[in-house]
């Protein structure tokens, strides 16, 4: 293949990872027209914003076998044709139900950016430059989350919802159409023909793969329950931030992630201990947590974007979590093991998004149409993040002393 096609290719697939990047983080910035346009409350929103998890995990193990049946020249463009009619009833309607089933469609095409970035990886270049091609892909999808926050917000306000959810619609028929163009087909052996069923039983009753993914998804909770969609609410309620800045400050989590990869492997690298590592992720992540839901951390924009940063290094936990459980099981059913333990960790963010909405709406004793609460409610809804990271840092402690022992 041309190296200039081999670029190409992944640079799309990798602005693909960046663009549903924007779309996961948008109900953060535009909730308030959300909630005002269909009469909801926290509790509905959170549902709305956690079925995005909910598609976007569902979808992976047969998503896996549609590219590798199909290749990512098929499959990357329809799955994005699909976001793209995800977002549509925000325009379209004032039915609440369609919204719900366009952010599980937006979930699902979103599965697709990085199961594809995977696969035209493996097809487009040498094993060698996999790592590194895939860490600036990761990067820059994050930097996608970024814009997500405070430049969405601007653009917001300057044009309003249907307004901004129609840009984002034609960015993705643009995205779409230079994929199914530029992207190659899929050159497989005739006599591919993998025993599917016995991998996917072999790696769903592995116990350590399990224990290692669930521990993983209680610690979403920062990343897919907190920056997503409930953090500028938070810090407009508790800490008394005007709009734009409360927009902002979560984009330091994405930023501080960025990072986070390359710095966690190094040090994993060092220690020999995976797990010992990701112990101490939850560990600082918790107590930072703690520190932001008592206001013991004060209302310092610098200070919070400080904080923020480091609990954004801390989330590229997930990085060390499925390279361990894919080192765990034999080479042949690494890739599976690596979409079971993304699926089951995705997943975590809607129970994360839910919870926190249902909390909301039963703590508050105020209108919820206006997105203002109680002191308690918001306190006891973002308190189960802490709580969730206090039970992962016991099971990872124990997971890392075994580790030791067994060096």
């Amino acid at each position: 293949m041309k190296r200039s096609i081999a670029w190409a290719t992944w640079s799309l697939a990798t602005f693909f990872y960046a663009y549903q990047y924007v779309l996961r983080v948008a109900p953060n910035i535009l909730k308030d027209d959300i909630v005002a346009k269909y009469g909801i409350d926290d509790r509905i929103f959170g549902q709305y914003a956690g079925t995005y998890y909910l598609g976007y995990s569902l979808i992976h193990i047969p998503l896996g076998l549609l590219l590798d049946r199909y290749g990512p020249k098929r499959i990357m463009p329809m799955f994005l044709a699909l976001t793209i009619l995800g977002m549509a009833p925000l325009v379209l309607t004032d039915f609440w139900i369609y919204p719900i089933v366009g952010r599980a469609l937006v979930g699902i095409g979103s599965s697709s950016a990085i199961l594809g970035v995977f696969k035209i990886l493996r097809m487009t270049f040498p094993e060698s430059k996999f790592t590194i091609m895939l860490s600036i892909s990761v990067t820059i999808g994050l930097l996608g989350a970024i814009f997500g926050g405070e430049p969405l917000h601007a653009l917001h306000q300057y044009f309003g919802l249907e307004n901004i959810v129609l840009i984002l619609m034609a960015g993705g028929v643009v995205l779409a159409s230079l994929l199914y163009i530029t992207v190659p087909e899929l050159e497989r052996d005739a006599d591919e023909s993998p025993r599917l069923w016995d991998e996917v039983k072999t790696v769903l009753t592995d116990r350590y793969v399990l224990l290692v993914c669930l521990l993983s998804g209680l610690m979403v909770g920062p990343l897919e329950g907190f920056a997503d969609a409930w953090a500028k609410s938070f810090l407009k309620s508790d800490y008394g931030f005007a709009d734009t800045v409360a927009a902002g400050l979560p984009s330091w989590i994405f930023f501080g992630m960025c990072f986070g990869g390359v710095f966690l492997s190094l040090i994993a690298k060092r220690v020999k201990n995976d797990m010992l590592v990701v112990f101490f992720c939850a560990f600082i992540m918790m107590v930072a947590f703690v520190g932001i839901i008592t206001q013991t951390i004060p209302a310092s924009p610098l200070l919070l974007k400080c904080v923020f940063f480091v609990i954004g290094l801390m989330c590229a936990y997930q990085i060390l979590a499925i390279a361990n459980v894919s080192i765990h099981v034999a080479p042949q059913f690494a890739g599976l093991t690596s979409a079971v333990a993304n699926m089951i960790i995705m997943i975590f963010g809607y129970i994360f998004h839910s919870g926190i909405g249902i909390i909301l709406h039963q703590f508050s004793g105020v209108d919820d149409t206006n997105a203002v609460y109680s002191e308690d409610a918001m306190f006891y809804a973002i308190g189960i993040i802490p709580a969730a990271l206090l039970i992962a840092c016991i099971g990872f402690g124990i997971l890392s002393m075994s580790h030791s022992k067994q060096q």
